[in-house]
């Protein structure tokens, strides 16, 4: 007997079997036990997600000599013959190949006629899509009041060409594109009964390149095995499909934190010379930061058996969140403008050297930052004896951040309720030893805090803020000594008081002043904070150049002698 190929061999042949698809399987269902049956059904989706396989299970639940049933015997006359393609009351119809209408018309000439041994004669076309505008016609009419014996169920992968004249006229069903999950679960329990044995990883690899497609998946299976010799392990996988290893995304990645552009720009003349797709890499960037960003909210979510599973989560602990979710914008719009750049080189590196560009600072520095604590380290005298015995066991010197504590809800006299937020940044050490300097903060500080005169807004001028400026402007200062300092946030913009940017601005406030430094939140204030400041010196900027253009007298001149009027919103302040 000749080999029958794992789609053929293992498909669906019952509503309990078929992988998917829950919500068309649960509609039908419901329909057939009801005896709420359509005369037409159009299915629509993507190749292999089961339009055609759906649309014979429901041939065989229409005339099954057991009767109408969602739950078929299958071993009847009528289920066995359906299943092997030769039903008499069964047509099924390639529209690819029958796209005229003379084709269409002796089809429905035949379908005023009784079935010969079936319940109902089931039309199946398929790619319905394809048919003339003539044919789309000449099937309205007994598409819409067909006889009562006859049921019509159309598939098509491109829905949007068929005329609407024809959709009110069926039940819409539209087929999804199959989970990952479910195709590999799927091939583990069909290879576990071919006795085959397999790496799951592999089956990852395939069920990415199938892209939702259960039957391309089967075929790529299929391939494997014939490739591993009756195996199907992940380096022959990988080899079998071409998939490129994509350590260099990771490495871009890497030297993205690094802040090193020399390497990102080395990467990409590396896979110009291998002739890799810069749009494809684009995408697979975004959906590799995408499982890191998964990874980061759910890292359970993370099969235990998935190839890049330890890569991801070390990643996910290294970039944060709101750095990702950056590059992964940028990833996207590179993507799509890859096409108006000079060329794909210069439109992937131009996109890598914007998130390099807009990363901030805190990441950028924070390798240094490392790498001249531990040159100074190296560079100090060397301890005597005693000292060295006596340090021998001491905790490694660290940044320590508490977490951020919500006190409770006070209302103050005005009838105003505060919140007060602390988050308190300090140096761990051990008791009755002498202070080590912190790798962060820096050893010898060029600023005093006995010299903070309580301009704000002017020690944001100094500080190296990133993305949390947009808090520290929103910010008012309320009081200070050298030691603390407490700020107040207006109540519109609270919502910016989130732990990750309070612990970022105490970490920039204590690298300023080199030494321990307690910032105290709270909402409420006069809301007279730097953003409040700079929007209003904008406006009074903007007012003084509108009333400078309607005191010059050229433009009372055009005013007066043309009738010309001044547009506000076009005079920008010098």
């Amino acid at each position: 007997m000749s080999y029958q190929v794992l789609a053929r061999k293992w498909r669906p042949k019952s509503f309990d079997t078929l992988v998917g698809q829950d919500h068309v399987v649960r509609a039908l269902t419901n329909a057939l036990e009801q005896n709420r049956l359509h005369h037409a059904y159009l299915f629509t989706g993507t190749r292999g997600v089961g339009k055609t396989t759906i649309a014979r299970i429901l041939a065989k639940s229409l005339n099954c000599e057991t009767g109408i049933t969602a739950t078929p015997c299958g071993i009847c006359a009528a289920c066995t013959e359906i299943d092997k393609g030769r039903f008499v009351d069964l047509i099924e119809v390639d529209a690819a190949s029958n796209t005229q209408v003379d084709a269409m018309r002796d089809l429905l000439d035949n379908a005023q006629y009784a079935p010969t041994a079936g319940r109902f004669k089931v039309y199946i076309i398929d790619e319905v899509h394809m048919l003339s505008k003539s044919a789309f016609n000449a099937m309205l009419k007994t598409l819409e009041e067909p006889p009562a014996h006859v049921k019509f169920i159309l598939a098509t992968t491109d829905p949007q060409k068929v005329p609407v004249t024809v959709l009110s006229r069926c039940l819409q069903f539209n087929l999804r594109q199959m989970a990952g999950t479910s195709i590999t679960g799927h091939l583990q329990n069909i290879l576990t009964q071919e006795n085959i044995a397999f790496e799951a990883s592999a089956l990852h690899l395939i069920s990415r390149a199938a892209a939702g497609s259960m039957r391309d998946a089967l075929s790529l299976t299929d391939q494997a095995i014939a490739y591993g010799g009756q195996t199907v392990n992940e380096a022959e996988v990988r080899s079998m499909l071409g998939a490129i290893d994509q350590s260099y995304l990771y490495q871009l990645l890497e030297a993205l934190l690094a802040n090193d552009g020399a390497s990102i720009i080395s990467q990409a003349k590396s896979m110009e010379e291998r002739s890799i797709s810069f749009e494809a890499a684009l995408n697979d960037l975004a959906q590799l930061l995408h499982q890191v960003a998964v990874a980061q909210s759910v890292p359970e979510s993370i099969a235990d058996d998935l190839p890049e599973r330890h890569a991801l989560l070390a990643l996910a602990q290294k970039i944060p969140a709101e750095t990702l979710q950056l590059y992964y914008q940028i990833s996207l719009l590179g993507r799509r403008d890859i096409g108006l750049a000079p060329d794909e080189f210069a439109g992937f590196t131009m996109s890598l050297l914007r998130m390099l560009a807009f990363t901030p600072n805190e990441i950028k520095s924070h390798v240094s930052n490392i790498e001249s604590s531990q040159q100074k380290i190296a560079n100090k005298p060397a301890l005597n004896k005693s000292s060295s015995a006596s340090l021998a066991n001491r905790p490694t010197p660290q940044l320590v951040v508490k977490p951020v504590e919500v006190a409770s809800k006070e209302p103050d006299n005005s009838g105003t309720n505060t919140y007060t937020l602390t988050a308190d940044i300090q140096t761990a050490q051990t008791a009755n030893e002498p202070a080590i300097e912190n790798s962060i903060m820096s050893t010898e500080p060029d600023n005093n805090p006995s010299n903070f005169n309580g301009n704000w807004r002017g020690l944001l001028d100094e500080l190296k803020l990133g993305l949390v400026r947009t808090l520290a402007q929103h910010c008012e200062l309320v009081s200070y000594d050298e030691n603390s300092i407490s700020l107040s946030v207006p109540e519109s913009q609270k919502h910016l008081l989130v732990p990750n940017y309070q612990e970022k601005l105490g970490t920039a406030v204590c690298q300023y002043f080199g030494k321990r430094i307690k910032l105290q939140f709270s909402i409420g204030g006069t809301g007279n904070t730097p953003a409040k400041q700079i929007s209003q010196e904008k406006a009074h900027a903007q007012a003084n150049a509108e009333s400078a253009i309607e005191d010059d007298s050229f433009v009372q001149a055009l005013i007066n002698d043309f009738g010309a009027s001044i547009i506000p919103n076009s005079i920008k302040p010098i």
